[in-house]
């Protein structure tokens, strides 16, 4: 990951600001500074790095809470003066145990994210009563039958039985198809990507 960027080549020192945003679900996380030495360790450690203003010092996020920041992707937007992060939070991003530092409002996309961050989370777990783990465990017998019934039941609803029906029987679909995209070990980045370029 090569990125050009003026001011580090006159002065390696000079703070960039860095947004931070969550890699599954888009979320705006923090805002952060890094000069050339703090991206250097961010993508060398794969852990997103700040030089922290206040220490003067170089400060991997989560070095002291354990919440750090996965490293996905670096952008630099188009005047090459500020960075986009995408990362994977392992825990809260904000010291006061919240989400993101600027707000705690869930948007759609995030709502998403979420789920299928939760959904693949429990496909590691351990718990017995956990319903999406049973679902996971019993192959795609289990699985497509609860897609076939919740496509079903959406089409009910769709015909005779209310918006408020039809949103509750499409997010029973959408959640089952997530289970079954989990089972199968499709991304739903790859999805996306069938997606683009069908739009193209």
């Amino acid at each position: 990951m090569s990125i050009p960027i003026p001011q580090w080549q006159q002065n390696p020192n000079e703070l960039i600001p860095a947004v931070v945003q969550d890699y599954n679900t888009s979320k705006v996380l923090m805002l952060g500074y890094m000069n050339l030495q703090a991206y250097v360790m961010t993508k060398d450690s794969n852990k997103v790095t700040f030089w922290s203003r206040s220490k003067k010092r170089l400060w991997q996020k989560g070095e002291t809470s354990g919440n750090v920041l996965v490293l996905k992707n670096i952008y630099v937007d188009c005047d090459a003066d500020t960075l986009l992060v995408q990362a994977e939070p392992l825990g809260p991003t904000c010291h006061t145990g919240t989400k993101s530092c600027f707000t705690e409002d869930e948007l759609a996309i995030e709502t998403l994210g979420e789920l299928i961050r939760t959904i693949r989370q429990r496909s590691t777990s351990t718990a017995k009563q956990s319903y999406t783990k049973r679902l996971l465990e019993g192959g795609i017998e289990s699985t497509g039958a609860k897609v076939l019934e919740e496509s079903e039941e959406l089409v009910r609803a769709a015909e005779s039985e209310g918006k408020l029906r039809v949103a509750e029987e499409a997010a029973d679909l959408l959640y089952h198809t997530l289970v079954l995209l989990e089972q199968q070990g499709v991304l739903f980045n790859e999805i996306s990507e069938v997606l683009k370029e069908r739009r193209g």
